[in-house]
């Protein structure tokens, strides 16, 4: 247990993640950058790959999460951007993203956005961290 504490209404419609995170008073929080799909050397990944860039955006994020002792489970929140005006390279992004967050389905916001700041950069995710400990 983490100590993100996921809540969802019945008063509102039934969506696929939940409406509010808490964390414990006093709790320390990681905000973390947008996480991008960059190799090591700073090169864009997987061009023109929507899936492919998220799934390479979700290893980063992971990286970066453990630089602060974190994972996946102690995310509070997210922002998904998807450089798209195609409802279908949403889906794509928010499928990889959502799959690897698996049953800790915190509260997120999936956008289309006209670009993103790397050459070739498709996808990228924005999160909030409750940091262990």
């Amino acid at each position: 247990m983490t100590g993100v504490r996921l809540v969802r209404s019945e008063d509102l419609a039934e969506v696929p993640y939940a409406y509010v995170a808490t964390v414990p008073a006093g709790a320390r929080l990681a905000f973390l950058a947008g996480s991008c799909p960059l190799d090591r050397e700073g090169v864009t990944v997987c061009v023109g790959d929507v899936a492919g860039q998220a799934r390479a955006v979700v290893g980063n994020l992971r990286t970066a999460l453990a630089a602060v002792g974190a994972e996946l489970t102690d995310v509070v929140s997210t922002r998904v951007l998807v450089a798209t005006t195609r409802r279908e390279d949403l889906d794509a992004a928010w499928d990889v993203v959502s799959a690897a967050f698996g049953d800790h389905d915190v509260p997120s916001t999936l956008l289309g956005v006209t670009v993103l700041g790397w050459p070739d950069q498709l996808v990228e995710v924005e999160a909030v961290a409750l940091v262990p400990g």
